[in-house]
């Protein structure tokens, strides 16, 4: 049979047809007019045969460029990292890859196990007492913890770094519609949040204030002086979005009295993959615990005494009353959530610390390199994983001529923000070797003039 994956014999077809008691396919569309009928072929091709529409695809999925074919200094939110090969055999597992939601904890010891290594992972990296079983991906995370933010607080305005990833803002922006939150940004500084223009906004009706730490730039905030400014009102609240890979090297949010810790991690066992699926990950205080969006997986023991693990808090509205779910999220990203458990406990605590190290010092030396070849960068601050550099051409320029020399050049950062028009954001991950920057640097000095 030339189509493998659609089996249906005419036999089949008219079995079927006798089944419903009807004589030919066209009585089943008998009571639709005939002038409204289509009459005649549709303009498509004819069906391939599978090997033949295999050689089509391949052909046409080669023409993308990838991880593989080629060298990437592109971050801005999506990384390539070191993935340990264990990664993927774990998650193949048809008893992990087939899963959906483990409703019923009798037959999903070993799914809610897995889940809740997770949660308790992300509790240690960001010093945070409870973290919930993931959420879609960093933005939307985000989002929900502004919206949480107003609804725990009773007040309608959030202030918002512009440092923060220009997309998660966006998301932000989408969810604050609902519930009527003011967002109000607050600029950015030498690659900082303003804090001036921070301490000037806050005010009484301040829900929360929300930092990205490393921020979108690759800059470091200082999140001791963020948490002084917060403190100066009564409950305002300090949300802080966060690389998970920064936190094996930099101190935890939670150790600066951060209230709920948000981002993704994809940086942990999951691919880049076309930009998703990812996994988000929701980390707060015991105090916020009844409040967090999706739900957590809990500790318990069974009626023998046995250690289990139980789907709990779930606050959600397909659980509990509208009127008192805390979020409509629907899922969560149990797959990719074992991946990064699976990561994380392949590379052990000294691993991903000297990973995240290994981060500084390549950024660091891919710095130096750059001042070297006369390139600017914009920002002197302390950094992790990415740094921006000011061009003399237009940025989309000099990607196409980087990806004709092999390398995926970084994100034209302009895009987002005007005031820095023709500079490019660029990433370096510990997989980028002394030689791959030092080509990349001389590629891009060549081109840059």
């Amino acid at each position: 049979m030339e189509f493998r994956y659609l089996p249906m014999t005419e036999a089949d077809k008219l079995e079927m047809l006798e089944t419903i008691g009807v004589r030919s396919t066209d009585e089943l569309f008998a009571d639709i007019p005939e002038k409204v009928r289509f009459n005649g072929d549709l303009n498509i091709q004819n069906p391939k045969n599978e090997f033949d529409l295999m050689k089509e695809l391949s052909a046409l999925s080669e023409q993308n460029v990838n991880l593989k074919s080629h060298t990437s200094f592109l971050g801005a939110g999506v990384y390539d990292h070191y993935i340990p090969s264990v990664v993927d055999h774990v998650i193949s597992r048809s008893e992990f890859y087939t899963a959906y939601t483990p409703y019923q904890p009798e037959i999903s010891q070993g799914e809610l196990q897995a889940i809740f290594e997770f949660q308790t992972m992300i509790s240690e990296l960001t010093g945070m007492a409870v973290a919930n079983s993931s959420m879609y991906d960093g933005g939307t995370a985000l989002a929900e913890a502004v919206n949480l933010s107003a609804g725990t607080t009773k007040k309608k305005k959030v202030l918002v770094s512009k440092a923060i990833h220009p997309e998660s803002l966006e998301v932000i922006h989408t969810y604050a519609k609902g519930p009527g939150v003011e967002i109000v940004e607050i600029d950015h500084h030498n690659g900082v949040t303003d804090m001036d223009q921070l301490t000037a906004e806050l005010d009484e009706d301040t829900a929360s204030v929300v930092i990205q730490y490393p921020n979108f730039f690759g800059q470091i905030e200082a999140l001791d002086k963020v948490r002084d400014v917060v403190d100066s009102q009564d409950k305002t609240m300090m949300i802080v979005s966060s690389n998970p890979l920064a936190l094996g090297y930099l101190t935890p949010p939670g150790e600066f009295g951060a209230d709920i810790v948000v981002g993704d991690a994809q940086v942990f066992g999951i691919p880049a993959q076309l930009g998703g699926p990812h996994c988000g990950y929701f980390a707060t205080t015991k105090k916020l615990m009844r409040k967090v969006p999706g739900r957590l997986v809990g500790q318990t023991k069974d009626e023998a005494g046995y250690r289990g693990f139980v789907l709990t808090l779930q606050a959600r509205e397909q659980h509990i009353r509208r009127d008192k779910a805390t979020s409509n999220i629907c899922s969560n990203q149990a797959l990719n959530a074992l991946a990064s458990s699976v990561a994380m406990s392949s590379l052990g605590k000294e691993g991903l610390r000297k990973m995240a190290w290994m981060n500084v010092q390549k950024t660091a030396y891919m710095k130096k390199q750059l001042h070297n070849a006369g390139i600017d960068v914009v920002y002197d601050g302390a950094y992790f994983n990415e740094l921006v550099v000011r061009l003399d051409k237009d940025i989309s320029t000099i990607n196409h001529s980087l990806l004709q020399k092999g390398y995926i050049g970084g994100l034209d950062i302009g895009r987002y923000h005007n005031e820095l028009k023709g500079c490019m954001l660029v990433a370096v991950t510990e997989v980028r070797t002394k030689a791959e920057i030092d080509d990349f640097v001389k590629e891009l000095g060549d081109i840059h003039g």
